[in-house]
Protein backbone atom coordinates (compact mmCIF):
# COMPACT_ATOMS: atom_id res chain seq x y z
CA UNK A 1 0.00 0.00 0.00
CA UNK A 2 1.74 3.59 -0.80
CA UNK A 3 2.86 5.14 1.83
CA UNK A 4 -0.07 8.23 2.42
CA UNK A 5 -3.19 6.06 2.00
CA UNK A 6 -1.76 3.49 4.42
CA UNK A 7 -1.12 6.78 6.80
CA UNK A 8 -4.89 8.03 6.15
CA UNK A 9 -6.31 3.82 7.22
CA UNK A 10 -3.92 4.14 10.51
CA UNK A 11 -5.35 7.62 11.41
CA UNK A 12 -8.95 6.49 10.88
CA UNK A 13 -8.71 3.21 12.61
CA UNK A 14 -6.64 4.52 15.81
CA UNK A 15 -9.35 7.53 16.23
CA UNK A 16 -12.12 5.05 15.47
CA UNK A 17 -10.72 2.81 18.08
CA UNK A 18 -10.80 5.43 20.60
CA UNK A 19 -13.77 6.69 19.81
CA UNK A 20 -15.16 3.38 19.76
CA UNK A 21 -14.52 3.18 23.71
CA UNK A 22 -16.03 6.14 24.71
CA UNK A 23 -19.56 6.64 22.84
CA UNK A 24 -22.62 4.59 23.13
CA UNK A 25 -22.10 3.22 26.64
CA UNK A 26 -26.34 3.36 27.56
CA UNK A 27 -26.23 5.05 30.49
CA UNK A 28 -26.52 8.46 32.00
CA UNK A 29 -24.97 10.07 34.75
CA UNK A 30 -26.46 9.70 38.02
CA UNK A 31 -27.04 13.47 38.74
CA UNK A 32 -29.28 13.71 35.67
CA UNK A 33 -30.96 10.26 36.87
CA UNK A 34 -31.46 12.24 39.84
CA UNK A 35 -32.74 15.57 38.66
CA UNK A 36 -35.02 13.33 36.31
CA UNK A 37 -36.81 11.56 38.45
CA UNK A 38 -37.57 14.43 40.76
CA UNK A 39 -39.12 16.18 38.06
CA UNK A 40 -41.38 13.10 37.76
CA UNK A 41 -42.30 13.46 41.91
CA UNK A 42 -40.18 10.50 42.45
CA UNK A 43 -37.13 9.82 44.44
CA UNK A 44 -34.17 7.79 43.13
CA UNK A 45 -31.44 6.86 45.50
CA UNK A 46 -28.45 5.73 43.74
CA UNK A 47 -26.06 3.70 45.62
CA UNK A 48 -22.73 1.43 45.21
CA UNK A 49 -22.07 -2.10 46.31
CA UNK A 50 -18.68 -3.48 46.89
CA UNK A 51 -17.89 -7.08 46.28
CA UNK A 52 -14.90 -8.12 46.76
CA UNK A 53 -12.93 -4.95 45.12
CA UNK A 54 -16.13 -5.26 42.40
CA UNK A 55 -18.02 -1.90 42.01
CA UNK A 56 -21.85 -2.90 41.23
CA UNK A 57 -23.89 0.58 40.73
CA UNK A 58 -27.21 0.35 41.68
CA UNK A 59 -30.93 2.83 42.22
CA UNK A 60 -33.99 2.11 43.97
CA UNK A 61 -36.90 3.94 44.65
CA UNK A 62 -39.87 3.38 46.79
CA UNK A 63 -40.89 2.83 50.37
CA UNK A 64 -37.93 -0.17 52.02
CA UNK A 65 -41.13 -1.46 54.18
CA UNK A 66 -42.76 -2.66 50.94
CA UNK A 67 -41.94 -5.73 49.16
CA UNK A 68 -39.46 -5.18 46.38
CA UNK A 69 -38.89 -5.79 42.44
CA UNK A 70 -35.38 -6.38 41.25
CA UNK A 71 -34.62 -5.49 37.53
CA UNK A 72 -31.87 -6.90 36.04
CA UNK A 73 -31.37 -5.38 32.16
CA UNK A 74 -30.11 -7.27 29.06
CA UNK A 75 -27.33 -6.80 26.28
CA UNK A 76 -26.15 -4.43 26.54
CA UNK A 77 -28.24 -1.75 28.37
CA UNK A 78 -28.18 -0.50 32.11
CA UNK A 79 -30.51 0.05 35.14
CA UNK A 80 -31.79 2.53 33.38
CA UNK A 81 -33.71 -0.07 30.61
CA UNK A 82 -36.48 0.26 33.08
CA UNK A 83 -36.61 3.57 34.57
CA UNK A 84 -40.49 4.07 33.36
CA UNK A 85 -41.30 1.07 36.26
CA UNK A 86 -39.13 2.81 39.08
CA UNK A 87 -41.32 6.06 37.99
CA UNK A 88 -44.68 4.50 38.31
CA UNK A 89 -47.08 5.86 40.79
CA UNK A 90 -49.12 2.73 40.79
CA UNK A 91 -46.05 0.48 41.03
CA UNK A 92 -45.11 2.36 43.70
CA UNK A 93 -47.81 1.65 46.06
CA UNK A 94 -47.14 -1.77 45.97
CA UNK A 95 -42.96 -1.69 45.88
CA UNK A 96 -39.82 -1.13 46.49
CA UNK A 97 -38.33 -1.43 43.43
CA UNK A 98 -33.96 -2.09 42.30
CA UNK A 99 -32.83 -1.69 39.53
CA UNK A 100 -28.87 -2.46 38.92
CA UNK A 101 -26.26 -2.17 36.02
CA UNK A 102 -24.91 -5.60 35.40
CA UNK A 103 -21.48 -5.83 35.63
CA UNK A 104 -19.34 -4.97 32.79
CA UNK A 105 -22.30 -1.96 31.76
CA UNK A 106 -23.37 1.14 32.99
CA UNK A 107 -21.63 2.46 36.29
CA UNK A 108 -20.55 -1.09 37.45
CA UNK A 109 -16.91 -1.22 36.01
CA UNK A 110 -18.02 -0.73 32.02
CA UNK A 111 -16.17 -2.99 29.97
CA UNK A 112 -15.14 -5.57 32.48
CA UNK A 113 -17.75 -8.18 31.03
CA UNK A 114 -17.85 -11.76 32.79
CA UNK A 115 -19.75 -14.84 32.38
CA UNK A 116 -22.78 -15.73 33.91
CA UNK A 117 -21.63 -17.53 37.25
CA UNK A 118 -19.38 -14.87 37.66
CA UNK A 119 -22.35 -11.77 37.44
CA UNK A 120 -24.52 -14.18 39.50
CA UNK A 121 -22.04 -14.28 42.04
CA UNK A 122 -21.34 -10.40 42.12
CA UNK A 123 -25.34 -9.82 41.94
CA UNK A 124 -26.40 -12.42 44.88
CA UNK A 125 -24.84 -10.54 47.61
CA UNK A 126 -26.27 -7.09 46.86
CA UNK A 127 -29.86 -9.10 46.96
CA UNK A 128 -29.23 -10.59 49.98
CA UNK A 129 -28.13 -7.02 51.66
CA UNK A 130 -31.22 -5.58 50.94
CA UNK A 131 -33.48 -8.19 51.99
CA UNK A 132 -36.21 -6.38 54.17
CA UNK A 133 -38.43 -9.50 54.91
CA UNK A 134 -41.03 -8.95 52.92
CA UNK A 135 -41.25 -10.88 49.61
CA UNK A 136 -38.60 -10.54 47.13
CA UNK A 137 -39.37 -10.73 42.92
CA UNK A 138 -36.70 -10.94 40.22
CA UNK A 139 -37.03 -9.17 36.46
CA UNK A 140 -34.79 -9.77 33.61
CA UNK A 141 -35.48 -9.08 29.96
CA UNK A 142 -33.20 -10.52 27.69
CA UNK A 143 -30.08 -11.64 28.85
CA UNK A 144 -30.99 -10.55 32.11
CA UNK A 145 -32.86 -13.91 31.77
CA UNK A 146 -30.52 -16.48 32.54
CA UNK A 147 -29.06 -14.54 35.18
CA UNK A 148 -32.37 -14.54 37.01
CA UNK A 149 -32.79 -18.41 36.17
CA UNK A 150 -29.17 -19.23 37.71
CA UNK A 151 -29.49 -17.11 41.23
CA UNK A 152 -33.14 -18.66 41.90
CA UNK A 153 -31.65 -22.10 41.27
CA UNK A 154 -29.03 -21.07 43.26
CA UNK A 155 -30.69 -19.63 46.34
CA UNK A 156 -34.48 -21.27 45.83
CA UNK A 157 -35.38 -20.06 49.18
CA UNK A 158 -34.44 -16.43 48.48
CA UNK A 159 -37.08 -15.26 46.05
CA UNK A 160 -41.31 -15.30 46.03
CA UNK A 161 -41.06 -15.04 42.13
CA UNK A 162 -39.40 -14.39 39.20
CA UNK A 163 -40.38 -12.31 35.75
CA UNK A 164 -38.70 -13.65 32.66
CA UNK A 165 -39.27 -11.23 29.94
CA UNK A 166 -37.96 -12.80 26.21
CA UNK A 167 -35.73 -14.19 27.92
CA UNK A 168 -32.67 -16.44 26.79
CA UNK A 169 -32.37 -19.24 28.06
CA UNK A 170 -32.80 -22.27 26.12
CA UNK A 171 -29.66 -22.85 24.44
CA UNK A 172 -31.19 -25.07 21.72
CA UNK A 173 -32.81 -21.97 20.34
CA UNK A 174 -29.37 -19.82 20.19
CA UNK A 175 -28.21 -19.08 16.88
CA UNK A 176 -24.94 -20.07 16.31
CA UNK A 177 -23.43 -16.35 15.54
CA UNK A 178 -20.00 -17.78 14.77
CA UNK A 179 -18.45 -13.76 14.22
CA UNK A 180 -19.14 -13.63 17.53
CA UNK A 181 -16.63 -16.10 18.63
CA UNK A 182 -13.91 -14.20 16.20
CA UNK A 183 -14.67 -11.13 17.54
CA UNK A 184 -14.45 -12.71 21.23
CA UNK A 185 -10.78 -14.29 20.61
CA UNK A 186 -9.25 -11.52 18.54
CA UNK A 187 -8.23 -7.62 19.30
CA UNK A 188 -11.10 -7.01 16.91
CA UNK A 189 -12.98 -6.86 19.89
CA UNK A 190 -11.76 -3.33 20.70
CA UNK A 191 -13.53 -1.76 17.16
CA UNK A 192 -16.82 -2.46 18.83
CA UNK A 193 -18.40 0.38 20.09
CA UNK A 194 -19.02 1.35 23.67
CA UNK A 195 -21.25 -0.79 25.51
CA UNK A 196 -21.28 -3.29 22.52
CA UNK A 197 -17.84 -4.87 23.15
CA UNK A 198 -18.79 -6.11 26.47
CA UNK A 199 -22.29 -7.48 25.32
CA UNK A 200 -21.22 -9.33 22.39
CA UNK A 201 -18.43 -10.89 24.79
CA UNK A 202 -20.84 -11.77 27.48
CA UNK A 203 -23.46 -13.45 24.86
CA UNK A 204 -20.82 -15.60 23.18
CA UNK A 205 -19.72 -16.80 26.97
CA UNK A 206 -23.25 -17.39 27.90
CA UNK A 207 -24.24 -19.66 25.07
CA UNK A 208 -22.00 -21.77 26.10
CA UNK A 209 -23.11 -21.68 29.79
CA UNK A 210 -26.96 -21.93 28.97
CA UNK A 211 -26.52 -25.70 28.64
CA UNK A 212 -25.59 -25.64 32.33
CA UNK A 213 -28.12 -24.40 33.36
CA UNK A 214 -30.45 -27.54 32.13
CA UNK A 215 -29.82 -29.39 35.59
CA UNK A 216 -29.69 -26.53 37.24
CA UNK A 217 -33.68 -25.10 36.07
CA UNK A 218 -34.80 -27.72 37.97
CA UNK A 219 -34.10 -26.37 41.17
CA UNK A 220 -36.51 -23.38 40.98
CA UNK A 221 -39.37 -23.64 43.36
CA UNK A 222 -40.18 -19.97 43.31
CA UNK A 223 -43.36 -18.82 41.17
CA UNK A 224 -42.27 -18.12 37.77
CA UNK A 225 -43.86 -15.55 35.16
CA UNK A 226 -42.97 -15.57 31.71
CA UNK A 227 -44.22 -12.99 29.44
CA UNK A 228 -42.72 -13.57 25.61
CA UNK A 229 -43.65 -12.35 22.33
CA UNK A 230 -44.61 -14.49 19.34
CA UNK A 231 -42.93 -12.33 16.87
CA UNK A 232 -39.31 -11.85 18.83
CA UNK A 233 -36.87 -11.87 16.22
CA UNK A 234 -33.93 -11.88 18.69
CA UNK A 235 -34.75 -14.58 21.30
CA UNK A 236 -37.51 -17.16 19.33
CA UNK A 237 -40.38 -17.97 21.36
CA UNK A 238 -39.30 -21.41 22.02
CA UNK A 239 -37.63 -20.45 25.00
CA UNK A 240 -40.90 -19.48 26.51
CA UNK A 241 -42.28 -23.00 26.19
CA UNK A 242 -38.94 -24.54 27.06
CA UNK A 243 -39.24 -22.70 30.75
CA UNK A 244 -42.71 -24.09 30.98
CA UNK A 245 -41.42 -27.44 30.56
CA UNK A 246 -38.45 -27.61 31.99
CA UNK A 247 -39.49 -25.64 35.61
CA UNK A 248 -41.36 -28.64 36.83
CA UNK A 249 -40.60 -27.47 40.59
CA UNK A 250 -42.04 -24.23 40.12
CA UNK A 251 -44.44 -22.98 42.97
CA UNK A 252 -46.67 -21.63 40.12
CA UNK A 253 -46.10 -21.20 36.39
CA UNK A 254 -47.66 -18.28 34.55
CA UNK A 255 -47.43 -17.65 30.84
CA UNK A 256 -48.35 -15.19 28.79
CA UNK A 257 -47.31 -14.86 25.06
CA UNK A 258 -47.96 -11.48 23.60
CA UNK A 259 -49.16 -11.56 20.21
CA UNK A 260 -47.72 -10.06 17.41
CA UNK A 261 -44.78 -8.75 20.03
CA UNK A 262 -41.40 -8.76 19.24
CA UNK A 263 -38.45 -9.00 21.38
CA UNK A 264 -38.52 -5.28 22.82
CA UNK A 265 -41.70 -6.37 25.47
CA UNK A 266 -40.56 -4.04 28.36
CA UNK A 267 -41.56 -0.99 26.80
CA UNK A 268 -44.23 1.10 25.30
CA UNK A 269 -46.73 -0.68 23.76
CA UNK A 270 -46.43 -3.64 25.15
CA UNK A 271 -45.70 -1.90 28.96
CA UNK A 272 -49.20 -2.31 30.02
CA UNK A 273 -49.09 -5.86 29.62
CA UNK A 274 -46.24 -6.37 31.74
CA UNK A 275 -46.99 -3.98 34.20
CA UNK A 276 -50.47 -6.31 34.98
CA UNK A 277 -48.08 -9.13 35.94
CA UNK A 278 -46.41 -7.24 38.10
CA UNK A 279 -49.38 -5.36 39.84
CA UNK A 280 -51.17 -9.07 39.98
CA UNK A 281 -48.02 -11.38 41.28
CA UNK A 282 -49.28 -12.06 45.40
Amino acid sequence: MPRKPFIILSIFLLSWLVTAQSCMKMRISDTKAVQEFREAGVVLHIEDFDVDGFNLHAVHTGDDTLPTLFFIHGSPGSWYAFEVYLKDKDLLKKYRMYSIDRPGFGYSQFGNDMNMEDQAKIIYPFINSIKNGKPLYIIGHSLGGPILVKLAADHPDDFKGMVILAGSIDADEEPKELWRGLLYYTPLQYFMPGAFRPSSNEIWAFKKELKDLDDEIRNISCDVYVVHGDKDAFVPVGNAYYAQKAMINARSFHLKILKGAPHFIPWEPWYGEVKEVLMNMN
